[in-house]
């Protein structure tokens, strides 16, 4: 048995993007969990979403995210949500990623217990999925989620899309999605202004794993969808890499240069959602980086994969294992 002490990584996503003070109480919930570290927020007000990366000890980062649940059934109401992401509820997806020292159906038990707790204590309908699942059928977030917070009431009597735990329907929360998954990137590539949304469709369709109509796309570890994004006046090709090792992201952003290329537009940069471990990072620069060190290959990364489009960037804040943060 291992005496590695265990650390649990949760990337929570609440559909609320805009309002300060809400926010506010969200980071505040996961910091007055002794043991629990606040790593990143990653806020969008176009999307209306913000992603909340924290990590700890087990038990503290499961009790942060039961906190960031109440806060958000009391503060956000889904019935005037409007945003351009993807969503289900008040917390839209929560999934729990081990980082060490813990097994992963150690990390599902602790998933059934938290939606079992949402379901009898605040009335949420959770649905469990990835590794969590009670299903095949339910392990994908996008099969869940289809249809969106809108869809909800069309499928409360569907035997098949239940929710696992809590009542049918909630209509202030909406419903949420949690489980236990192994770790994954998620990552925009950026389009110039002038590309319209009809090509950051196409070219997700290219890259994705899913690919469109049958016929598969070119990474088998990628999920990706295109959309427009107000706030930054452009389309982005929205990614999730779900097989990290399988998936170099340096090979899926020349690919979608030049399959843009091809169709008279350009890509101009990628956005990094979160957090990513060093490995992944390095990965994408060593290439081009020719026997440099570590903070070359790092740089390189940075550089290639255009990280400073939207803003600054900085790997010694977004790295996961940089100096142990986790630990710190």
């Amino acid at each position: 048995m291992s005496n590695v002490a265990p650390l649990v990584e949760c990337i929570l996503n609440v559909s609320e993007g805009r309002d300060e003070a809400v926010l506010g109480a969200f980071a505040e919930a996961i910091t007055s969990v002794p043991g629990c570290k606040l790593l990143h927020q990653d806020t969008g007000a176009g999307a209306h979403r913000t992603v909340f990366t924290f990590a700890g000890p087990p038990e503290a980062v499961f009790e942060a995210a039961y906190r960031i649940y109440k806060v958000a059934a009391e503060r956000i109401d889904m019935q005037l949500h409007q945003g351009e992401h993807p969503r289900i509820g008040a917390v839209d997806v929560c999934p729990f990623v081990p980082i060490c020292g813990i097994e992963m159906a150690d990390l599902v038990a602790r998933t059934q217990v938290l939606g079992e707790r949402l379901g009898a204590e605040l009335g949420i309908p959770v649905f469990l999925y990835e590794e969590s699942a009670s299903a095949p059928h339910r392990r994908n977030l996008a099969a869940i989620r289809k249809g969106e917070y809108e869809g909800l009431a069309a499928r409360a009597d569907n035997p098949d899309w239940q929710p696992d735990y809590g009542p049918k329907l909630n209509p202030k929360f909406g419903a949420t999605v949690l489980g236990a998954r192994p770790f994954l990137i998620a990552w925009n590539i950026n389009l110039a202004p002038e590309v319209p949304v009809e090509v950051a469709k196409d070219l997700a369709a290219k890259l994705r794993g899913s690919g469109r109509k049958g016929k598969p796309g070119l990474f088998p570890g990628l999920k990706a969808i295109g959309w427009h994004i107000p706030e930054f006046g452009r389309c982005q090709i929205s990614c999730n890499v779900v097989d990290a090792e399988a998936t170099d992201l340096a090979k899926v952003y020349l690919t979608a240069v030049s399959l843009a290329d091809a169709l008279g537009a350009k890509v101009t940069g990628s956005e990094l959602i979160g957090l990513i471990p060093e490995q992944y990072l390095r990965r994408a620069g060593k290439s081009f980086c020719f026997g440099g060190d570590r903070e070359e290959e790092l740089e390189a990364a940075v550089s290639v994969l255009g990280l400073n489009d939207l803003g600054p960037f900085d790997w010694r804040v977004r790295v996961l294992d940089e100096r142990g943060r986790l630990n710190s």
